[in-house]
């Protein structure tokens, strides 16, 4: 079974003038054109390609690869406004469709969004969304505190950046956990900051993220998200550790320490120190 609006690896059936018919499965046979076929294709032979609808309608085969798919999440600029909606420029001949239906706010010729994109049954065709949370999850099912995802910035809200974490989810980093400006559509490493009773996500953007920040205290809550939340690096450990870790002396490392610990940040013994929540 083919996937329209993603890569499939697809057989070659027959060659032709206008170029190469792949093995579409229950779709039939797909074209590929000339221009996109290689010199060296050959019968019997498999190739890699992109699944979209031409112009009109039909179902066509590309070795391009646009910049986004379906089930995916991307920044992409409006090119035109119509009857039908807007259309977005994805890297194919054919323009992307957002429809009026699927649009947070009315989209402007010339402004980029983050918007989703899905193969919609009912039409058969390849839409986007800016309307995020009709299509991403925004209770969570799988993610725990500390938990690494990348992260892409949506929308800025009153509270801080509305985000997408790893195609899937909808979640929010605080203004106060962003330790920078950042851009919508901007993508970045971050951790799963909270898990909120209702289920919904809050994140914080990695150091790596935020070339500036140089506050080992957020350092040190970055590392034990990393670690699930606790961590054997105590005040009591060895300096080599330490210095191998952050890079800064024992002396620095157990300041930062009881400042966290003074904010209630960690919970800290001899053995080992903790995240609060």
């Amino acid at each position: 079974m083919v996937e329209v609006g993603a890569v499939n690896e697809l057989k070659v059936l027959r060659l032709g003038a206008t170029g190469a018919y792949l093995d579409g499965c229950e779709r039939g046979e797909i074209l590929l054109p000339a221009s996109d076929a290689s010199e060296d294709l050959c019968l019997g032979s498999s190739i890699s390609v992109f699944l979209y609808f031409d112009h009109n309608g039909t179902l066509m085969a590309t070795t391009r690869q646009p910049m986004t798919s379906v089930r995916k999440c991307e920044y992409l600029p409006v090119v035109d406004v119509n009857t039908k909606g807007a259309f977005l420029d994805w890297g194919l001949a054919k323009d992307l469709l957002v429809p009026y239906g699927e649009q947070h706010v009315k989209m402007v010729v010339g402004q980029s969004y983050v918007v989703y994109t899905y193969h919609e049954s009912a039409s058969d065709r390849i839409v986007a969304s800016s309307k995020l949370h009709r299509h991403l999850k925004e209770i969570n099912d799988c993610y725990r505190q500390g938990q690494e995802v990348k992260l892409q910035v949506a929308v800025i809200t009153d509270l801080g950046y509305k985000v997408v974490a790893d195609d899937c989810y909808l979640g929010l980093v605080f203004f106060a956990d962003a330790f920078r400006k950042l851009q919508v559509g901007e993508r970045l490493s971050g951790y799963v900051k909270n898990v909120r009773e209702d289920g919904k996500l809050d994140f914080i953007i990695s150091l790596g993220s935020s070339k500036n920040c140089e506050d080992l205290g957020e350092r040190i809550i970055l590392y034990l998200m990393a670690c699930g939340g606790r961590s054997d690096l105590s005040d009591k450990s060895a300096p080599e550790a330490i210095y191998k870790e952050f890079k800064v002396s024992k002396k620095k490392y157990k300041q930062a320490l009881g400042v966290l610990y003074r904010k209630r940040k960690i919970n800290l013994n001899s053995n080992e120190i903790r995240l609060l929540t």
